[in-house]
């Protein structure tokens, strides 16, 4: 039987954090939204959520996308209640001009707490990172399109001759290597697709992490930024774009945890 619990305060979030988070690492949540369906479980979600968001989760007309953005938003705040005096109904949030959410008017013990969320199906991740940018983008890697055409219309000319070279079997996975990883390079620097896909472009080691190039013409430079990626289940790739604060360590640590949001158990 689902038992739902009686709000827990801020700090009992915070004890639950094992690890600290410093300016060379990186935490990433993640919980496969399809094993969380329980009512009382979606409900106490559902009660996290501020009054705007309880609005655009109503407008949603698709019911798998109202259940993974229910998810995200919960997990969002009972993840960053792990690292601030903050309960999770009790964040607040503001679009930057492109869009992207960060924490509005942030109290001292999370002042330079910077998050990055993604979604797909199946699949709901949060990144956490103390200062710098953050980005992370995850997507489901055995959807169908027509990848190659894809490739050709928005990624660099590089990458989608890559991808075109690969036999037919291995392209869908090259196709969401560069995906991804640009995906969340955009979302890092906090500008969505005002940034060009075809103005930057990856080259891939198998021996050492994917590495950026930008075209001249790119207000930003490659130098700082570190990126990293993994399948965390058969179905499913994501990758991680950092760039440390001024003077920070270059490089970081990923510490990844499977979570189901605390709410009902």
């Amino acid at each position: 039987m689902t038992r739902c619990m009686t709000r827990r305060p801020a700090s009992d979030y915070r004890a639950a954090m094992t690890q600290p988070l410093g300016p060379s690492t990186v935490h990433l949540w993640y919980t496969q939204s399809d094993d969380l369906t329980a009512p009382a479980a979606l409900d106490a979600y559902l009660g996290l959520l501020s009054p705007d968001e309880r609005t655009r989760h109503a407008r949603f007309l698709n019911d798998r996308a109202r259940h993974e953005y229910l998810l995200t938003r919960a997990l969002c705040r009972t993840v960053l209640s792990r690292y601030a005096a903050v309960a999770p109904a009790d964040w607040r949030f503001r679009a930057n001009q492109w869009g992207r959410p960060e924490i509005d008017r942030p109290s001292p013990d999370c002042a330079g707490l910077r998050f990055n969320l993604s979604n797909t199906r199946g699949l709901v991740v949060c990144a956490v990172a103390l200062g710098g940018e953050i980005g992370v983008d995850v997507e489901l890697i055995d959807r169908a399109g027509s990848l190659l055409e894809i490739a050709d219309r928005f990624m660099a000319p590089v990458e989608a001759r890559d991808i075109a070279a690969l036999p037919p079997d291995a392209q869908a996975l090259r196709f969401f290597t560069y995906w991804t990883l640009k995906e969340a390079y955009i979302k890092a620097r906090g500008m969505g697709l005002s940034i060009p896909l075809d103005k930057f472009w990856f080259l891939l080691d198998a021996d050492s992490p994917a590495r950026l190039v930008l075209a001249p013409d790119m207000d930003d430079t490659a130098a700082g930024w570190t990126f990293a990626q993994l399948q965390p289940t058969g179905r499913h790739l994501l990758a991680i774009a950092r760039r440390p604060p001024a003077g920070g360590p270059a490089g970081f640590d990923l510490d990844v945890r499977r979570i189901v949001p605390p709410g009902c158990v």
